[in-house]
């Protein structure tokens, strides 16, 4: 059986025009995994992309879709890696 155990968080702030603005799909990386890094730099540029933007299509943005946009899909695989649990834990 399978089950997908990776946590996500969200971030709510407000852009330079006032706007609300929410991020979801965030992983939640431990600072000693080699991932770490990589969702810290990317999560950075995005906030400030959006915190920038002069108008706002949407006010919900999904980090997990920018991800997949800009890395390359062996490294999304890797952030978002699913563990297996046995015997019903």
């Amino acid at each position: 059986m399978r089950i997908d155990i990776l946590i996500c968080k969200s971030l709510e702030f407000r852009n330079v025009f006032g706007q609300k603005v929410k991020i979801t799909d965030i992983p939640l990386v431990d600072k000693g995994s080699p991932c770490f890094f990589l969702v810290h730099i990317r999560l950075q540029q995005f906030v400030t992309k959006i915190y920038h933007m002069d108008h706002c299509k949407t006010t919900v943005y999904s980090f997990k879709e920018y991800l997949k946009r800009v890395m390359k899909w062996s490294d999304v695989e890797m952030v978002f890696q699913t563990k297996e649990l046995k015997s019903n834990a």
